[in-house]
């Protein structure tokens, strides 16, 4: 099979590349069979740059790079870009698995090359050192690691050290055969009538020796990662840093249950050291993700497969347990216990569907049932691959388009894809925050004007909504605060003036009450949230699991939205209808097709609003902001405005003859208080250091 030549151009801000993606065959294979010992000519050296991608199995590029080069110099860069995106169960998967990897390249008569420091200072170094003339490197979807990746290219081009101008081979591990990305469907639903048939894994390449007197490079403990992760100034502030390690719940019931006196920042986190079980795929200090290498992946996701069949293997009856304590809802486990070693590329998720697919046809005789899986592990885990392309798909395409109002970036959040814009050079960080059911779009008419006048304004599709990933996950007020917290720390990387409109303004007051030094100040926007008089510290509500009804209530409400949405929206824009337009109506449409929409709606059914908000705005006194549309038709503005004037002090409150998105519905107003309180504000509070 002959590589697929892409365009040697990226849109928006990419240098040229060279891309390459294999084509959907009959036979397993990258590279076209050789006939009378003829074949494609051998020439020169190349380096694979391992970064998501931790395998042999069903890789591309080192079939690819095995069949079209005399020698391939496997490599992985411990960058601090790279580290600093991981928490620390995280590095310790990276660990094990560049364990495993090693051990099977040296099986395979190569080896795996470990270096320290920046990608593009390493890359160079070794492309003169080997005299490589390819570069072959995983194409990805995350802003950062784009831009990394275009740091390299530039610098290897004026790199006056190296002879020629070695090609960055950009390549992709295809799901589906799609020829144009421009012609993807806008919705999941019509992209299934395609019926793309799933392309096959490849084995493990057959690699040519590489000759070299380089040193290949010791694999560090995780002591040894860890205090290299800190050495490196200016990555990030190690008290921010300590606030994303415990779960917001925990810390809400320590403040709920001793209102004094504890300190919310002074966080006790055990420093993890690496070890690994006997016989155990779960393989971090926590225990409940998989983890290993490539085999013992598959050995796990077949037990997981196999879960009905029950086992007498220690090793399967393990992870049948974990899957037990893992599904929190019908088909979570495998996201919960799979996901990390997926985003790690230790397994590919063709392989993950093949291996699913290949039980389930084992379970009915070779045939595949047009009613559904037989087994409730293979529908979790076809159908969380399938969706986990479905939303790389989407976000590659705004990767290489100019499309939508503006230039998008993503960030992945535990495994899972975000959307994100930025706009504005400098002045201070404003983060605006939709409500339910709305996107980063919502705030259109918001972003420029704000950033216009004189501030850099992120805005967020927070997960679940949008084209952001909706992954089978237990959807909780608490999980989205937690979302905004790490979307501060680790792509803002300063305080913020927080922006919420409807259930995001309850999100926006749970992150200024938990993590107050990440907020400059709060603009809550018709929020959600009660005010409840003589309010006492009752802890909140146990871990929450979905029921039938719930999952029931979930399909019909859905269905309800999809008939009523226009309707109802306009009622959202009592004093200008005309702003509940095709454009919203038909994004909030598509949205509503995406797989997982379903498991999302189930949060409505179990969302726990119980902490007020003038319990949440307590200590944000002269910080907080509310702007409320007066018409709204989802509660009594009047009323709600005198409870807060009541129970909360120092609250700015400006009244709007607008109804439940007073920002999209007068925007013009809108931004204009918005700009006027952060110059307000930004008076009174310091400028506080970056990250």
């Amino acid at each position: 099979m002959a590589l697929l030549t892409l365009p040697r151009s990226l849109p928006l801000t990419f240098p040229p590349f060279h891309f390459f993606s294999p084509r959907r065959t009959t036979r397993p294979s990258f590279v076209c069979s050789l006939s009378s010992g003829t074949g494609p000519t051998k020439s020169g050296s190349a380096i694979l740059w391992f970064k998501h991608d931790l395998r042999l199995d069903d890789h591309p590029a080192l079939a690819a790079a095995a069949e079209t080069h005399r020698s391939v110099l496997p490599l992985y860069v411990f960058d601090h870009r790279i580290l600093a995106r991981y928490s620390d169960e995280i590095l310790e998967l990276v660990l094990f698995a560049l364990d495993d990897l090693r051990n099977s390249l040296k099986e395979h008569g190569s080896n795996l090359m470990i270096r320290f420091g920046s990608a593009e200072n390493v890359i160079t170094e070794l492309v003169k050192e080997v005299k490589a003339t390819d570069v072959f490197v995983e194409e990805e979807i995350e802003y950062e690691m784009r831009q990394m990746i275009g740091v390299v290219k530039d610098t290897l081009e004026m790199s006056s050290s190296v002879d020629g101008n070695p090609d960055i081979v950009m390549w992709r591990t295809p799901f589906y055969d799609v020829k144009n990305l421009k012609d993807l469907p806008a919705t999941y639903n019509d992209f299934k009538k395609l019926k793309l048939p799933p392309t096959s894994p490849l084995p493990p390449a057959t690699l040519p020796a590489v000759e070299t007197e380089l040193n290949w490079g010791p694999l560090p403990t995780f002591s040894d990662l860890k205090e290299f992760i800190r050495e490196k100034p200016g990555i990030s502030n190690e008290s921010w840093s300590l606030m994303k390690e415990m779960p917001a719940e925990a810390i809400l019931k320590e403040k709920l249950s001793k209102p004094s006196g504890t300190s919310r920042n002074s966080l006790d986190v055990k420093r993890i050291e690496q070890r690994k079980l006997d016989k155990s795929v779960f393989v971090t200090q926590k225990g409940d993700i998989v983890g290993g290498g490539t085999s013992s992946v598959l050995n796990a996701l077949a037990a997981y497969l196999r879960y009905l069949e029950g086992t007498a293997r220690d090793d399967w009856q393990e992870v049948h347990e974990r899957l037990r304590t893992a599904e929190t809802r019908d088909g979570a486990s495998f996201t919960s216990l799979f996901g990390s070693a997926l985003c790690l590329g230790i397994i590919s998720r063709r392989r993950a569907h093949f291996e699913a697919i290949t039980y389930e046809k084992e379970r009915n005789g070779g045939f595949l049932s047009p009613f559904g899986y037989s087994a409730a592990t293979v529908a979790a885990a076809a159908d969380a691959v399938c969706s986990m392309e479905w939303f790389w798909l989407l976000s590659l395409k705004s990767q290489l388009s100019n499309e939508g109002l503006y230039s998008v970036r993503i960030w992945r959040w535990r495994g899972h894809l975000i959307q994100y814009t930025v706009v504005g050079n400098e002045g201070p960080a404003t983060l605006l925050v939709h409500g339910f059911g709305a996107f980063l779009e919502h705030y259109r008419d918001n972003i420029n004007s704000i950033a216009e006048s004189g501030n850099r304004v992120w805005a967020i599709t927070m997960l679940g909504f949008g084209k952001s990933e909706k992954p089978n996950v237990m959807y909780t007020e608490l999980l989205w605060a937690e979302l905004l917290r790490d979307f501060i720390i680790e792509v803002v990387g300063e305080p913020v003036h927080l922006v919420g409109n409807s259930i995001g303004g309850y999100f926006v007051a749970i992150v200024s009450s938990i993590w107050p030094t990440l907020v400059k100040s709060v603009i809550l926007i018709n929020s959600a949230g009660n005010v409840i008089r003589g309010y006492s510290s009752q802890l909140i509500s146990n871990e929450r699991r979905t029921s039938g009804a719930a999952r029931l209530g979930a399909q019909l409400l859905l269905f309800y939205l999809r008939l009523n949405i226009r309707n109802i929206v306009k009622n959202f824009y009592p004093t200008k209808t005309k702003r509940a337009d095709d454009w919203l109506i038909n994004e909030m449409l598509r949205a509503s097709y995406d797989p997982g929409v379903s498991v999302v709606l189930e949060s409505i059914f179990s969302f726990d609003l119980s902490i007020p908000l003038n319990y949440l705005l307590e200590g944000c006194e002269e910080k907080v902001l509310i702007i409320q549309g007066m018409k709204d038709p989802l509660l009594d503005s009047k009323a709600k405005l005198a409870m807060l004037k009541e129970h909360c002090a120092g609250l700015a409150i400006r009244e709007l003859d607008a109804g439940h998105c007073p920002h999209d519905e007068q925007p013009e107003k809108v931004n204009s208080i918005i700009c006027e309180w952060i110059v307000t504000v930004e008076r009174k509070v310091p400028a506080k250091s970056h990250l």
